[in-house]
């Protein structure tokens, strides 16, 4: 029992350092990517082989634990939660680093402030962060209401990504000769999307780890009131 309790207290410390660093890796690209900052971003990609290790080591922690410990009900959610969790923070940390791909790739002097935030950039940034954030507090505050609201800021990211569209043709039309950045742009408001979708994920896990409860492919109003209960 001991043993078991030791090595749950290990999971979750090696989950804590991967949100930390992961979030670190989100922040510094936001930093890098409006400041075209070309050394940070080489940091950042450098962070990905320290990502990539942290989720093999996790990984091997729950599986050994599933081997020796056989748990059951909260125990056995509580790893099957952290395996998943762990692979979701590794795909935004992949995102971070693809951000920072662009930033040394792009051939312009940075974003002009103006459309970085008529493509409302930062925004995306600050609400994709505040998700990890949010659902870090709520796996180890053990607060499923506190991961539901990660819903909504999701809903945020999707509207933020759809309203990009029109905006980016915009301005390609009326910037052509910075069209191949626009586009590149795009790219990163999608990897932006994609990190608050992971983040989604890893609130529909928290509320599986903490209340049993599978939110996959249902009404997502439906969940934040059973949720809320």
């Amino acid at each position: 029992m001991k043993q078991a309790i030791e090595s749950i207290k290990t999971i979750k410390q090696s989950i804590t350092d991967m949100f930390n660093l992961v979030e670190s890796q989100a922040i510094k690209a936001e930093t890098a990517l409006l400041n075209c900052d070309r050394d940070l971003a080489n940091e950042i990609i450098y962070l990905e082989r320290k990502v990539d290790a942290f989720e093999l080591i996790i990984d091997r922690e729950c599986e050994k634990f599933l081997a020796l410990q056989t748990p059951v009900a909260v125990d056995m959610r509580l790893i099957i939660s952290m395996l998943k969790i762990n692979g979701n923070l590794e795909r935004i940390g992949d995102f971070a680093a693809g951000i920072a791909q662009f930033t040394l790739h792009d051939q312009n002097k940075g974003i002009d402030p103006t459309i970085a935030e008529k493509l409302q950039i930062r925004k995306m940034f600050d609400e994709a962060i505040n998700m990890l954030r949010l659902c870090k507090s709520a796996l180890f505050e053990e607060n499923s209401s506190m991961a539901a609201k990660v819903f909504a800021k999701d809903d945020l990211l999707d509207d933020i990504n759809r309203e990009a569209v029109p905006v980016l043709a915009d301005l390609i039309n009326n910037h052509s000769a910075n069209a191949e950045q626009m586009l590149y742009l795009y790219s990163v408001i999608r990897k932006l999307e994609r990190m608050g979708d992971h983040c989604n994920n890893i609130a529909e896990e928290i509320i599986f780890y903490i209340d049993a409860k599978v939110m996959k492919h249902r009404n997502m109003e439906q969940l934040k009131d059973e949720v809320e209960e």
